[in-house]
């Protein structure tokens, strides 16, 4: 094949990046990243090593590196050493500016360093004065505003474990995640506001907090003022200093959750100092983050990326927290806070790319993207008509970088690469320090070939565990049944030999399989959510007659009606661009598709429901009640 290169850094751009000054310290070229990638993975032990000087990790390290370095799982890093991860995110103490956090309502709150530690070390000497030690659970049901990472950061500056979810999940959800790991306190909001709804959570939060027994204490955010404001009485504490406990480097930090639709949610334990050393990794390496940026990501704390965007303190840079719905009050909200904040760093859902893109939003010409250098996209696979579209759209000199990686590893495996060409539909690189590569079923190594996304050796944010599962015996089912002592991480992928890039094709329990022949279904979802009528698309691969038949559902825009003529357009544009075997043998126009908490298609809870299986947790669902409609289509039967 024949990659469209659409943008390469100058050598200007390459001399000045974080990565330039790392690799010149061990001998590198500038531009030599396949070299820089091999030592990563051959000599762990040197590469994490010098991570840690690099990012300068508040802590001692100890003299040991790596232990049964062939271990996979069983591997130990840093056995050791001692850190805090709060105190890490918190070793700037001055008065730039550390949180700017804005509302769907327009109101804005921000927070220097210096505010930001004094808050913490009031909320951290709160919980200890409430009996939580180290490793004992606390939980937030919190939406993302400034609160809910002074709560973060003040658990875990006492060696407690956070684990949070967003406001919008209901009883049901947060109990299946909260009533595993058994919190002492409850860290909760009384309300929502969300694409100009109100949304009062407090007869939820009370009803968790009740039939949890372990939880002792809720620790109330009042935002609709429907409840006492227990931040409001924390402040008026007199503590100023953070009293960081530094702990062993996989001591447990938070608690992380699948997404749980087969059954409940796997309670996935990270740890401080591998979630740290990960992070600032790739914040350094892969994103180029730097003090003086401005760091955006459009999360909710229901998802690893709301970790993943406050571990950005560690650089000493502003954090931009939106709370709210992403085209609220204008389908142009998210870039007005480019303009506004002076974003430089500016993070998004593939999803988001897709539909401002369908929405006729044309940034380049409407904002001043002068602060703007970087663009990060994730949470699905960025199809070849968005990567055309921010360079077409946004600016034509702007890094993109799509990324992908996951909860279980609270980090990525496949991500930005600053020296490196950004071409079409490609993610640049493997993360440094990460031996991904693609196998077939065999086990065997392939490349320009679709086969399962692995990790062949062990890397620090490997979790601790699965709570609950002392033996690891989950953890293991989940990641190295397939292959052993090699991680499966459940994406469809290839490796591209001419670019060094990787394609993700969607996830591997979803792929299709008419005729034995596999496609991912990020290939029919370009083709068809390529057409402007269509807003969004779910496909599934149906038993029929001793095979499987291609289905796709799709929802049209609004006051657009599904036809023969639009049928026929979708058969035409995947027969011709996609695969002549993976055309639908049905089409069905479905007024919602469902989604998971964390905002990702379901497609095998729908799969289940055409073939009269049982979700086993509707609850893992953001809207459960799609599903009636999936049951109903007697079509399907025929």
């Amino acid at each position: 094949m024949t990659s469209n290169l659409l943008w390469k850094p100058n050598q200007d751009q390459i001399d000045h990046r974080n990565l330039t000054a790392f690799a010149k310290q061990h001998g590198f070229a500038p531009d030599d990243y396949p070299a820089l990638h091999q030592w990563s993975i051959t000599s762990r032990d040197s590469f994490w090593s010098s991570v840690w000087s690099f990012c300068d990790i508040v802590g001692d390290p100890g003299s040991d590196v790596l232990i049964n370095p062939d271990s996979f799982p069983g591997s130990r890093w840093f056995p050791e050493a001692s850190l805090n991860f709060s105190e890490n995110l918190l070793r700037y103490d001055d008065a730039r500016t550390a949180l700017v956090a804005i509302t769907e309502q327009g109101e804005r709150v921000t927070m220097t360093y210096a505010e930001l530690r004094v808050e913490v070390a009031k909320f951290a000497a709160e919980l200890e004065e409430r009996g939580v030690e180290p490793g004992d659970r606390v939980a937030g049901w919190m939406p993302n505003v400034i609160e809910t990472v002074i709560a973060m950061l003040g658990t875990t500056a006492i060696g407690a474990v956070w684990s949070s979810c967003s406001p919008d999940f209901g009883f049901e959800g947060a109990l299946d995640r909260f009533g595993q790991i058994e919190p002492k306190i409850l860290v909760a909001c009384d309300g929502y506001t969300y694409n100009g709804k109100t949304f009062d959570i407090t007869g939820n939060v009370d009803d968790v907090a009740e039939t949890i027994a372990s939880i002792d204490h809720v620790i109330w955010c009042s935002l609709l003022g429907l409840r006492d404001d227990g931040f409001h009485e924390i402040r008026q504490r007199s503590e100023t200093v953070p009293n960081f406990r530094r702990l062993p480097f996989d001591h447990p930090l938070f608690i992380m959750y699948s997404s749980g639709t087969t059954g409940k949610p796997k309670c996935i334990v990270h740890g401080a100092g591998g979630t740290l050393l990960q992070h600032v990794k790739e914040h350094a390496f892969h994103c180029d983050l730097r003090r003086d940026d401005v760091l955006f990501f459009f999360t909710t704390c229901g998802w690893m990326m709301w970790n993943w965007l406050v571990s950005g303190l560690a650089s000493g840079c502003t954090l931009v927290l939106y709370e709210g719905s992403p085209f609220h009050p204008t389908s142009s909200v998210l870039i007005d806070l480019i303009e506004q904040e002076s974003i430089s760093l500016f993070g998004v859902g593939a999803k988001y790319i897709s539909s401002i893109e369908k929405a006729g939003i044309e940034p380049r010409s409407s904002h001043d993207l002068s602060s703007l250098r970087a663009i990060f996209s994730t949470g699905s696979p960025l199809t070849h008509e968005s990567f055309r579209y921010v360079y077409k759209r946004f600016k034509p000199e702007i890094w993109l970088a799509s990324i992908a990686g996951g909860t279980d590893l609270i980090s990525c495996f496949v991500l930005g690469n600053p020296w490196g060409g950004v071409y079409e539909g490609e993610i640049q690189a493997p993360g440094l320090g990460m031996a991904v590569d693609v196998f077939n079923d065999d086990g065997s190594s392939i490349t320009d070939a679709k086969g399962e996304l692995v990790c062949t050796r062990s890397f620090p944010s490997t979790p601790i565990g699965f709570w609950n599962d002392s033996d690891n015996v989950l953890l293991r089912s989940a990641y190295f049944d397939r292959y052993p002592e090699v991680w499966a991480h459940g994406d469809f992928a290839e490796r591209i030999s001419e670019t060094g890039g990787f394609v993700i094709h969607g996830r591997s329990d979803a792929v299709l399989n008419p005729g034995g022949v596999r496609i991912g279904t990020a290939e029919i979802y370009r083709q068809v959510e390529s057409i402007g009528a269509i807003k969004e698309a779910l496909c599934i691969g149906q038993e029929w007659d001793g095979d499987t038949r291609v289905v796709l559902f799709v929802v049209m825009q609004n006051d657009t009606s599904f036809t023969e003529e639009t049928a026929a357009m979708i058969r035409t544009k995947i027969r011709e661009n996609a695969s002549p075997r993976h055309v639908p043998a049905r089409i069905v126009a479905v007024p919602d598709i469902p989604r998971t908490l964390s905002g990702k298609i379901a497609e095998i809870a729908v799969r289940e429901v055409v073939h009269s299986r049982p979700v086993k947790n509707t609850s893992a669902l953001a809207n459960p009640e799609t599903l009636l409609y999936f049951e109903s289509l007697k079509e399907l039967q025929s």
